[in-house]
């Protein structure tokens, strides 16, 4: 079987408290399949629960869902890659779409949160996508192929990076590309990849938008997708698990 990512944002959900009781409901489950990674993204404050939580088990790890691109500093509210770090984060989503459209983050920050990330050896996820607007108007590579040369051109430690593509108006809405849709942004970002960051032989691109335990597998079946960017579907912790279990590419 494919070796697959199975990524969990909780965006701003559950605390410390909650997160551990989470935790104890999704393992119950059992140990996650050999050919399976799951990560969590929890929310700043839950990152060393979350980090203490999965201690032991295989196949995990966490994540912060955004950092500041300084180190340390006035910067009131903002976590620091290092400070994520000390709170056993491994992995930071950079350029989310939230950070983007809600927040007004730049391509150039995104930029500078990159190289923040691998500063303080995190693993950078990378999420690239359209709005519908900018889907519908035809431009759906050139918006994905400014936000990766934002973030990768000109950067060493890229082989660490992974690639989330979140298409802006399947996030929260219910409507999802379809498979074919999906791969075939997926396999047009992997050609981009492979003409500018040749020192990488293979970047994981993950699929995020709307994913559930209903078109998982569905998307999964695709090759061109290595796993999943979940939100919302990620939240309860035996509907994970059971994700995580049973969408069999």
């Amino acid at each position: 079987m494919r070796s697959l990512v199975f990524a969990a944002n909780w965006k701003m959900n559950l605390g410390p408290i909650e997160a551990r009781e989470y935790l104890r409901a999704f393992f119950a489950a059992g140990e996650i399949p050999h050919e399976r990674s799951v990560w969590f993204f929890p929310p700043a404050v839950s990152i060393e629960a979350v980090s203490q939580g999965v201690s032991g088990h295989r196949n995990v790890m966490v994540g912060a869902q955004d950092i500041h691109w300084e180190p340390k500093g006035a910067f009131t509210g903002a976590t620091s890659g290092p400070l994520a770090a000390q709170a056993g984060a491994r992995l930071t989503l950079i350029g989310h779409s939230e950070r983007r459209h809600v927040f007004g983050e730049t391509d150039e920050q995104t930029g500078q949160k990159m190289s923040a990330a691998l500063a303080a050896d995190l693993k950078p996820v990378l999420c690239v996508g359209e709005t519908l607007g900018q889907r519908e108007a035809g431009e759906t590579m050139s918006v994905i192929i400014r936000q990766l040369e934002a973030a990768l051109v000109g950067r060493d430690g890229m082989g660490r990076v992974t690639i989330a593509y979140e298409p802006v108006w399947a996030i929260g809405t219910g409507r999802n590309a379809t498979p074919k849709d999906a791969a075939e942004v997926h396999e047009a970002i992997r050609t981009w990849l492979q003409e500018h960051v040749p020192a990488v032989a293979r970047f994981l691109i993950l699929y995020g938008g709307s994913v559930h335990l209903k078109n998982a597998a569905e998307l999964l079946a695709e090759p061109e997708l290595d796993g999943v960017l979940v939100g919302g579907a990620s939240l309860d912790p035996r509907a994970w698990a059971q994700l995580v279990r049973t969408a069999v590419a």
